[in-house]
């Protein structure tokens, strides 16, 4: 099986995770998928594979070398976004494509005018959808990657490793998907998730990550006698809104530049409640994001009386860069393996989080290599052949390389 007959068959599962459930996974559906991929690394061979009971994929791949060589591993998730269907997914190859407009289905267009990441992927094989749903490049384009990798460095054994370690989870879509993972039973010096955008791509530094919920309480008058008694909850969530800086938005930043995200508003008369996340790069700005918005909850207490504002800010991961920088030998075996297949390094931060973020702070250094998708979330979602098997190769030489680690 090659590894686009691979990608393809894993797109035929629908496994979409779920935010608001108290389930691990999130979805039932989920483990459908993960039963299949557990009895698919059994028949590549893979040893030690097991799943447990929150869906959860650990195998080894053994060493063909005597050598003291560092065990090292790769982790893929398996759950796609929340934000669009992952059900019945039609993917369709375009070959060669020319850069041109991409007719996904009747009346659906992915065009470079809107897209100009497609321009990067003229001459190449791509993987599209037909318009209606993502495609899943997030992340099964990873998994797909690792697992041919590993069939590839059992077909040939000149390619001399140490111990390699593989995972698949659940739910990394809505932030859950390190919390359940066993470092101690995955039992590497180090690993990779295969989980970053386009070809070359390679990060290390993410945002440090906060969520701020906020209830509001009001008091309900009928509005013809309401001066002097009524509060409007509605009225002040707008208020509360208004104190945080227009120019410190996802909509108004990039690069390391950190933001104030309001992702919902629910309210009336009575009470609204208020759902934040806070992200910034920087640890000391980090802080006192959580400071200032803190600060605009107790001047509306101060405002409108005591209790009126309720905020709870709750940090959800930190900037994994706190923990590679003292062991940067696991970027310099990307870099090197990167040049060494032929592909240009892109070493850039992440505006957003991965597991490895939170496997960095829990002893397992981990940072975010290329897996080759453009446009995720969406049905504009698409992977490039090419990108997938430069990202395969990137595995094989990463292992290779480890073996003649001497650090």
């Amino acid at each position: 099986m090659d590894i686009v007959e691979r990608f393809l068959n894993y797109t035929k599962f629908d496994t979409q995770s779920a935010e608001d459930a108290d389930c691990v996974p999130s979805t039932k559906k989920q483990l459908v998928f993960a039963d299949y991929l557990k009895k698919e690394l059994e028949a590549e061979g893979l040893d030690d594979v097991e799943m447990d009971d929150k869906g959860y994929i650990y195998a080894t791949l053994r060493a063909n070398t005597k050598d003291r060589v560092p065990t090292i591993g790769f982790i893929s998730h398996y759950d796609t976004s929340p934000d669009c269907s992952g059900a019945g997914i039609k993917a369709q190859i375009v070959h060669s494509y020319d850069g041109s407009d991409i007719l996904l289905s009747e009346g659906i267009v992915s065009s470079p005018k809107k897209f100009p990441e497609l321009l990067q992927h003229v001459g190449e094989d791509l993987i599209v959808t037909d318009g209606t749903t993502l495609l899943g490049a997030d992340d099964k384009a990873g998994i797909a990657e690792i697992v041919q990798a590993m069939v590839y460095l059992q077909q040939h054994p000149e390619v001399k490793h140490g111990k390699i370690r593989v995972a698949f989870n659940p739910d990394e879509e809505i932030g859950m998907g390190a919390h359940h993972f066993d470092v101690e039973r995955f039992g590497c010096e180090w690993a990779y998730t295969m989980d970053g955008g386009d070809v070359g791509e390679l990060e290390f530094e993410n945002f440090n990550a906060a969520q701020a919920k906020i209830t509001i309480k009001g008091v309900s008058v009928h509005p013809g006698y309401a001066k002097g008694k009524m509060v409007n909850a509605n009225r002040l969530a707008a208020e509360l809104a208004a104190m945080l800086p227009d120019d410190e938005t996802p909509e108004a930043t990039e690069g390391y530049q950190g933001f104030y995200h309001l992702l919902g508003i629910t309210s009336n008369i009575e009470q609204a409640r208020m759902s934040y996340i806070i992200r910034d790069h920087d640890r000391d700005r980090f802080e006192d994001r959580k400071r200032f918005i803190k600060r605009c909850a107790e001047q509306m207490n101060a405002k409108y009386g005591e209790g009126t504002v309720d905020i709870e800010v709750k940090d959800q991961y930190y900037n994994m860069k706190e923990k590679i920088d003292p062991q940067m030998h696991v970027i310099d075996v990307v870099l090197h393996a990167m040049q060494a297949v032929g592909v240009a390094p892109k070493v850039k931060p992440i505006r957003g989080g991965t597991d490895g973020a939170q496997l960095s702070f829990r002893g397992l250094p981990c940072p975010n290599i290329f897996a080759g998708g453009v446009n995720f979330h969406g049905p504009y979602e698409f992977v490039s052949i090419q990108s997938m098997e430069k990202a395969m190769q990137v595995i094989v030489k990463i292992c290779e390389l480890t073996a003649g680690y001497n650090g």
